[in-house]
């Protein structure tokens, strides 16, 4: 027994000597326990014999004894590395078995570098080593400036240099040397601060971009302002500009400080936005100006381009894609000068040959890995831009581009012609644009006339980048450096701006490293800097929700706020000898000819259009008609099949007539006087047309007449064969676009301005008087059967007007115009005051049927229609 028993001990007695052994390395740096003295190792060691039980009480390091330990498991001593950890946890370890270098398990199948703690704050995952962050940038970020949504515009001097012409840029263009290194760009900028900018950048090179895009959300106060309810962060930086400069984008205005541009007149805004898919920019301008402005963009089809079903605040059906060479089928690359021309001829042609109000441009492309090329790398899209922008916008108009580092006399050389071509010229950086990177925006005010000579010379630089496109030869200058430098206010402008623009840029870096390196770090004023902005920009702090569907019939009620529907549902009145007689004063009137049945459309977004006769008994249907109309859009329309050409070549379509507009696009137009909605709808019609969509059936306004001219109407009437017609010729009028259609009628529609009987009430004069040649025409001397043309006033029938000239809201000061029952049965020759005569001719194609309404129905006062009322 004692023997058997002496193997085991002596092999239990190696075990503890090296496993005591150990424990007195590891734990002799320990801060947590005293290391085991050499007086309770010896004593362990010595004891020869004993039970197991004596031994295990014995052991001062492990604890409780175990006969599975290997001897093999454990080592000699442990260096340095682990003498961090305390002795609890070096027990641990050696317990299970660890041997440095080897992993654990049975096969020694575990890592075999232990797991270091993190010395990092924050969610980071453990053992997480952010690479170049080592270092410190040595650069105090703390000192600046307080977040503040008020910002100043510092303008370049007025330039007083002449534009130069052809001859002098002739010899302007050098080409040389592909070059690809920036460091060396101290033209316009001092050395010091332009490498102080190039090596914060770099210690961004190699950190995770989540981290760096948490740090920079935190670090910066502006940052929380986003796209609020708009597309993207774009929009935000177009209202953030808009009110800075005045609104001189969205409001226009003359030296003088009065708008171009009122929502009263005919013309619309019109703006263009290039490389700015997905049109932000565009989405602010048009939910600021509603269907009073139409805009053009051009970019890049792909991923980036427009998405205009996203435009939740703004109605896209007013903004117009064309993508150069091939329209709606182009690539939309801007550096292709057959683009560029195909895009400025179809603006021209959309607006009377006088091209935009202003021109916004945000290009840019990923530069990854090469941050501090930005500006070269993108030196042809910003000339590209610079040159649609002189291509289309009209003289006095604006321009807004996005540039990047202006530090290469190439880049410079582009604003300084820009300066040369403008009034005014400014390189900004709103806040909302973030301090850290190298964005800011040349801003344009005021184009001069005089500057195609510069466009031509632009153009043909852009031609040169494109034939050196795969050389290693380049366009370095496109004005030289001595011209650049003998404009000494431009110049120095130029270096203060690209100065001042690095201090604010190496702050923000320095601040983006601190904030990376410690995550409790956060800019405690970004909420109360986000209210400021919006109450300041007066833009509403909503949040971003795509609009609801609706039922066309509860879109319909909602619009007509409460109006008797009854007035959309009258029945036709024949038109007689004695209707005719209500018709007393020739030039209160106007007329138009009818192509078909009137009818309401409604526009709730896209080509959701609906269509309803007026009846109550019938149900709003979807229009089977290719076309687009804004939300909440209420008109009164005829549905016409227009002709084009005859014989085989005759193309039919149908296409939209306006004879009066209700709502536009949430604008209730109805207290307008008819003329003035008539104005409305030709410049609504102009603002969703879409000349590039063929295949869209357009929408147009009726032409309309003043009844003593009705002869107008006559001398664009003719006989044509039309297909259907089985080669019988048909009584078509030609409109102003050169096409046809078969008349059906005449509209004729009261527009002078009565004074109401009561100040309660007032009327709405319904769109016209409908005459038909569905029945018998008034010939010469002749009539039809008898009808009173009747003025119904809520349901009920009024007396007809037949005492006008004893009204007291028709007196006048001047005498009345003739009616037409001084004209006599023929209705020719001229009267004794000589204003005006209708032919027999015109007689006979006088038609004989009102349409739905007659002219004077009784409204409430709060919802009207037109402010012409009947009187008793």
């Amino acid at each position: 027994m004692k023997r058997r028993a002496e193997p085991e001990f002596n092999s239990n007695q190696k075990q503890k000597k090296r496993a005591e052994d150990l424990g007195l390395n590891l734990s002799s740096t320990s801060d947590d326990e005293p290391p085991c003295s050499n007086h309770a190792t010896q004593e362990s060691s010595s004891s020869g014999s004993g039970s197991d039980s004596e031994s295990d009480e014995r052991r001062p390091v492990f604890g409780s004894g175990s006969n599975e330990f290997k001897a093999d498991s454990l080592v000699e001593g442990t260096s340095s590395r682990y003498s961090m950890y305390n002795s609890v946890s070096q027990k641990l370890m050696a317990k299970m078995g660890f041997r440095e270098g080897e992993g654990l398990g049975k096969y020694n199948q575990g890592r075999k570098d232990i797991v270091e703690a993190s010395n990092q704050k924050g969610r980071r995952g453990l053992g997480l080593t952010l690479k170049g962050f080592d270092g410190d940038l040595n650069i105090d970020w703390r000192d600046e400036p307080e977040p503040s949504a008020y910002e100043q515009v510092d303008w370049f001097p007025e330039c007083t240099t002449e534009i130069p012409d052809a001859q002098e840029m002739k010899e302007w263009m050098t080409v040389g040397k592909r070059k690809l290194v920036i460091e060396d760009e101290t033209e316009f900028c001092r050395e010091e601060f332009l490498h102080s900018v190039l090596q914060c950048k770099s210690v961004f090179d190699e950190l995770d971009g989540e981290e760096m895009r948490r740090a920079r959300t935190r670090s910066n106060p502006y940052e929380m302002i986003r796209g609020v309810f708009f597309l993207n962060r774009a929009a935000m930086k177009m209202a953030n500009m808009d009110y800075v400069f005045d609104h001189m984008f969205t409001n226009p205005k003359d030296s003088h400080g009065k708008p171009l541009i009122k929502e009263r007149d005919a013309e619309l805004l019109y703006f263009a936005d290039v490389c700015a898919g997905p049109g932000g920019f565009s989405e602010y301008v048009l939910w600021r100006k509603k269907w009073h402005a139409k805009g053009f963009g051009m970019t890049l089809k792909g991923p980036n381009d427009f998405k205009l079903e996203d435009f939740y605040s703004a109605s896209s059906e007013l903004f117009e894609p064309y993508y150069g060479e091939g329209g709606i089928d182009g690539d939309g690359d801007i550096t292709r000068p057959e683009n560029i021309t195909a895009f400025r001829n179809f603006v021209l042609d959309n607006t009377d040959r006088k091209g935009v109000h202003f021109l916004m441009a945000d290009g840019g492309f990923s530069v990854e890995g090469q941050e501090n090329l930005q500006e070269i790398l993108s030196k042809q899209l910003m000339l590209c831009q610079f040159l649609t922008g002189l291509s289309i916008i009209r003289t006095g108009g604006h321009f807004v581009c996005k540039t990047f580092d202006l530090f290469t006399p190439f880049s410079v050389g582009l604003v300084y012609l820009l300066y040369c071509c403008f009034e005014r010229v400014s390189l900004f950086k709103p806040v909302t644009s973030r301090p850290a990177n190298s964005e800011r925006y040349v801003v344009c005010r005021g184009l001069k006339s005089g500057i195609d000579d510069v466009r031509e010379y632009l153009f043909m630089v852009n031609i040169k980048l494109n034939q050196l496109l795969n050389s290693d030869m380049d366009v370095n200058l496109v004005v030289p450096v001595e011209v650049i430098k003998g404009d000494h206010e431009f110049y120095d402008y130029m270096v203060r701006s690209n100065e001042s623009h690095c201090k604010v840029q190496i702050k923000a870096l320095a601040k983006i490293h601190a904030f990376v390196q410690d995550t409790t770090l956060s800019e405690p004023r970004q909420a109360d800097i986000r209210k400021e902005c919006l109450r300041l920009w007066g833009i509403p702090d909503q949040a971003r929700v795509a609009p609801s569907s609706s039922d066309p019939r509860s879109k319909f009620f909602e619009l007509i706020q409460g109006t008797d529907i009854d007035i959309f549902s009258f029945k036709p009145t024949p038109l007689n000898s004695k209707t005719l007689e209500k018709i007393r004063h020739v030039l209160d009137y106007r007329c138009m000819v009818s192509g078909s049945e009137q009818k309401f459309l409604l526009g709730l977004g896209k080509s959701q259009i609906y269509t309803w006769d007026g009846r109550q008994s019938d149900r709003w249907m979807k229009l089977d008609l290719k076309t687009e109309l804004p939300r909440a859009t209420l008109l009164s329309v005829e549905i016409v099949h227009e002709l084009k050409g005859e014989g085989k070549a005759q193309r039919k379509i149908k296409a939209i007539h306006i004879l009066d507009v209700l709502v536009l696009n949430g604008n209730d137009v109805r207290e307008q006087h008819f003329n003035q909605r008539i104005q409305l709808a030709e410049k609504f019609v102009k603002a969703v047309s879409k000349p590039s969509r063929p295949d869209m059936n357009p929408i147009r306004v009726k032409e309309v007449y003043r009844l003593e001219e009705m002869e107008k109407i006559f001398v664009r009437l003719e006989m044509k064969i039309i297909k259907s017609s089985g080669g019988i010729p048909r009584l078509s009028y030609t409109g102003r676009d050169d096409r046809h259609f078969v008349p059906t009628g005449l509209y004729i529609v009261r527009t002078v301005n009565g004074r109401p009987r009561s100040r309660r009430m007032t009327f709405l004069t319904n769109p016209s008087h409908h005459f038909t040649s569905a029945t018998s025409a008034v010939s010469s001397g002749s009539g039809g059967k008898a009808s009173k043309c009747t003025t119904p006033r809520k349901g009920k029938i009024r007396r007809s007007c037949q005492r006008r000239k004893s009204c007291p809201s028709s007196r006048r000061t001047t005498p009345d115009p003739p009616s037409l029952e001084s004209w006599g049965t023929d209705w020719s020759g001229e009267t004794e005051t000589g204003e005006g005569s209708l032919s027999s001719r015109s007689c006979s194609l006088l038609w004989s049927r009102l349409i739905p309404g007659g002219w004077g129905v009784g409204f409430d006062a709060q919802k009207k229609w037109n402010k012409a009322p009947a009187c008793e």
